[in-house]
C-alpha cells in the first residue's frame, strides 16, 4: 500500500528510523483538542484527563520507540505565548514521557531560516506529510511529496530549528 493511502498511524508503524514533526502555528483550531482547550481555557484542565484524551498518541509513540524509531517535535512559537500554546505547553509532558523529544523556538531566532509554509511530518527521508490549516488554525487538508528536493528543503529546516530549539524542560513560557 502505497504511504499516501495509509493512515497515519500506519506511517509511523512503517517508519525505520525516525519520524520529523515541524509546527509553525500559534494556534489551532483541531477539532478533537476542542474539549481538552475547553477546559484548560476555564481552569479544569488536568495532565490526567489529558492523558486519557491522548492515551492512544502515547501509545503509538511508545510502539515506535520501541522498534528504535525516534521521533522528535519542533515547535516555533512568538513571544509571548498564546493561550492555546499555553495549553501545548502544558500538554508536552505527555509527550516527552511517551518518547517523544520536544524543543521549542521563538520565533524571533528563526527569522534567517528558510522555513515551508505548512506544519509536516518527514517520515524517514521517504515521504514528507504536510498538514494544512486554515487561518484560524483548522485542518484544511494534507498534502504530501516524495520530491526529493522537497524532503531535502524541509529535512534541512527542520534540523536547524532544531539545532537553535530548547527542549521542552528548559523551555518557559
Amino acid at each position: 500500500m502505497s504511504q499516501r493511502r495509509q493512515s497515519f498511524a500506519e506511517r509511523l508503524a512503517t517508519a525505520e528510523r525516525w519520524a520529523l514533526h515541524l509546527e509553525l502555528r500559534d494556534s489551532y483550531g483541531v477539532e478533537n483538542e476542542a474539549d481538552a482547550f475547553a477546559a484548560f481555557r476555564r481552569g479544569e484542565w488536568t495532565e490526567a484527563l489529558e492523558l486519557e484524551d491522548r492515551q492512544e498518541w502515547v501509545e503509538l509513540i511508545g510502539a515506535a520507540n520501541s522498534r528504535g524509531v525516534e521521533v522528535r517535535r519542533a515547535r516555533i512559537v512568538s513571544m509571548p505565548v498564546t493561550e492555546y500554546i499555553r495549553y501545548e505547553h502544558a500538554g508536552t509532558q505527555l509527550n516527552v514521557d511517551a518518547g517523544e523529544q520536544v524543543r521549542w523556538l521563538e520565533r524571533r531566532q528563526a527569522s534567517d531560516l528558510r522555513l515551508p509554509g505548512n506544519d509536516f511530518w518527514l517520515f524517514d527521508e521517504t515521504l514528507i506529510q504536510f498538514n494544512v490549516f486554515d487561518g484560524p488554525g483548522n485542518w484544511a487538508h494534507t498534502d504530501f511529496s516524495e520530491d526529493a528536493n522537497v524532503i531535502a528543503f524541509c529535512l534541512a529546516a527542520f534540523e536547524e530549528v532544531w539545532a537553535r530549539a530548547v527542549p521542552h524542560a528548559e523551555f518557559k513560557i
